[in-house]
């Protein structure tokens, strides 16, 4: 078979992988699979090698399923395996293997000409828990995907975390890995020309918002955060002195550090995952990941997770090991329960001009039970900083008591919450619910059982109103 314009061919022993079609890295058809491929390194054992052939230059993306017999993210001492990958003998990206389970990966490889090249994955015993003996990898591909070149060539390298107080410099790790990478386009003043934005999804945050918060503001205890945003011109160079990236104190700053080629060159350096431009000399890890996805118009970016559901299971699984789990889980306080009793949502709302001052007025969202109406299960735990003031689709998620499901909800309702103290005055109007869903036993998502689109007009007068019911 003749490969198409753009098209990479792997090979592994014995086998010929069909050509590789570039299409975004969630995709189902990206990583494909074709024939019994697999490759096994071990601890102490050598790098295995998988051939490739590039047609055409450009930046390169791999992806693959990937296993850790062993290891669990939930387990202190098994929390995952690392995998160091190559390409013709250069170190490009680390790879935290967090799960026992078969999970689809992506990650970028930097530039590569047209001609043949070698992909190799090594087991980096230093990096990796006690548990983890082996790395399993599965039908690997590579390839220049065309649409995406020009975000490609541009992403952010993020080098792993130092802090003392979080043990040594294979911290990312164990704690607060990187696991998903996406850009976002964005418009720019000069006519042609167009800002990229790329953002990271970590495992949590050590720092920062607390947990309970998280679950109410942002529907989740991951942590996302924007990473480094530049202008490129119409043939996709870099206009010098637009990179910018996101600083402690979620500071905007000009980038001054290294790059390699057009990728800058971030290292994690709080509690709360925001960048510096200097990577500390013992820098150990390095995350290059994929960020061809990118965030659907009108979505909330936790939309990103739900397309990589194998995310949900480490989240929830980070929270059980570092003991930020109340048990027995209890609706009725604020503290964070067993995440598979939460309702997920995503929700959004638009406010109105104020008519007084004070406080301007958030959005949080209540659920009633069949089996007993009269209780409201508020999203906020009636904490007024943890209704949603953000006119964006926002994520949320509602604690109910254990074993509720979706068709026990005898309705979804949106409450108006003035932030603090006063009131604006100001109308919310809630216009759609986008997904609603639980996760499943082993914590991930089931389908959305929860959409309703319409217009609720939220006052002072009329606070709260029932946005569902089945």
């Amino acid at each position: 078979m003749k490969p198409s314009p753009g098209a990479v061919i792997l090979a592994t022993a014995g086998a010929l992988a069909a050509p590789l079609v570039a299409t975004p890295a969630y995709a189902p058809a990206y990583a494909a699979a074709h024939g019994p491929e697999s490759i096994v390194v071990q601890r102490g054992g050598p790098a295995r090698g998988l051939p490739f052939v590039a047609s055409r230059s450009g930046e390169a993306v791999a992806t693959f399923t990937v296993a850790a017999p062993g290891v669990s993210w939930a387990r202190k001492g098994a929390e995952a395996a690392v995998v160091a990958v190559a390409v013709d003998g250069r170190h490009v990206t680390d790879l935290v293997v967090p799960s026992a389970e078969p999970t689809a990966r992506s990650v970028a490889l930097g530039p590569v000409r047209p001609g043949k090249h070698r992909l190799t994955f090594a087991f980096a015993s230093a990096g990796s828990a006690a548990a983890a003996r082996r790395v399993t990898i599965r039908r690997a591909r590579a390839g220049t995907p065309r649409a995406d070149q020009v975000a490609l060539r541009h992403a952010p390298i993020v080098v792993g975390r130092t802090l003392p107080q979080l043990g040594d410099a294979y911290q990312n790790a164990r704690t607060d890995t990187p696991l998903l990478a996406w850009h976002e386009e964005l418009p720019a003043t000069r006519p042609g020309h167009r800002v990229l934005e790329y953002s990271v999804v970590w495992s949590n945050e050590d720092g920062g918002t607390d947990t309970p918060a998280l679950m109410a503001r942002w529907g989740r205890t991951t942590d996302i955060e924007w990473v480094y945003r530049v202008e490129v011109d119409a043939a996709g160079r870099r206009v010098p002195g637009t990179g910018v990236y996101q600083a402690p104190n979620h500071q905007t700053l000009a980038f001054a550090g290294r790059y390699e080629g057009d990728h800058p060159l971030l290292q994690t350096c709080t509690v709360n995952n925001n960048m510096c431009d200097t990577v500390t000399p013992d820098a150990k890890l390095r995350f290059f990941l994929d960020s061809t996805p990118t965030r659907p118009a009108d979505r909330a970016r936790e939309v990103v997770m739900d397309r990589s559901p194998w995310t949900y299971p480490v989240m929830a699984q980070e929270m059980v090991r570092e003991n930020k789990i109340e048990n027995p889980a209890d609706p009725n306080t604020p503290q964070v329960g067993d995440q598979r009793t939460y309702l997920f949502l995503e929700f959004k709302k638009q406010t109105g001009a104020p008519t007084g001052t004070g406080s301007i007025p958030g959005v949080s969202i209540g659920v009633r039970l069949k089996r007993d109406p009269g209780t409201l299960y508020r999203s906020d735990h009636s904490t007024p900083s943890w209704s949603i003031e953000r006119d964006l689709p926002a994520a949320t998620t509602v604690e109910l008591p254990a074993g509720a499901k979706v068709a026990d909800i005898a309705s979804v309702e949106a409450v108006r919450q003035p932030m603090g103290a006063g009131d604006n005055g100001a109308p919310a109007t809630v216009t759609s619910i986008n997904r609603g869903f639980f996760l499943d036993a082993g914590y991930l998502p089931q389908a959305s059982g929860i959409a309703w689109t319409g217009s609720v007009t939220l006052t002072p007068a009329s606070p709260s109103a029932a946005l569902w019911k089945p």
